[in-house]
């Protein structure tokens, strides 16, 4: 359901401008700032810092991929393609609510890129549940 909404949106996005073209890019995230510690049934905040490669890429939105315990955390970037930009990095953060559904400790696997055979790099960091 998550998908159709997705691609949904991106037509949308799309056809609300026949001059403007748009990419999708998934970033990695530079750092991210975790709790010690979770509490079953209490909701929690994430921050990560990411990079924009240039003022014309704007967040779109967070990509959170549920795997057994672990969840894959990544950011999706618009990158508007009719507008000339500098080439100046943005450095950007978001925070994110967690909501701790589960009694086992949470690993989150935050994207950190592709190595050269083209296989995912993550940084794993694992937080119990109390």
């Amino acid at each position: 359901m998550k998908k159709v909404i997705f691609i949904f949106s991106l037509f949308f996005l799309m056809a609300c401008s026949s001059e403007d073209e748009f990419q999708l890019h998934i970033l990695t995230i530079d750092e991210a700032v975790t709790p010690a510690s979770l509490n079953a049934g209490d909701v929690d905040f994430i921050t990560v810092k990411y990079t924009l490669p240039n003022p014309c890429y704007r967040f779109y939105n967070l990509y959170y991929e549920y795997e057994g315990t672990s969840r894959i955390v990544a950011i999706r970037a618009l990158e508007d393609l009719s507008t000339t930009c500098s080439q100046v990095t943005v450095e950007e953060e978001y925070t994110f609510p967690v909501q701790v559904l589960q009694t086992e400790d949470y690993t989150f696997k935050f994207w950190k890129g592709k190595d050269s055979n083209g296989e995912d790099i993550f940084e794993e960091v694992v937080v119990p549940v109390n």
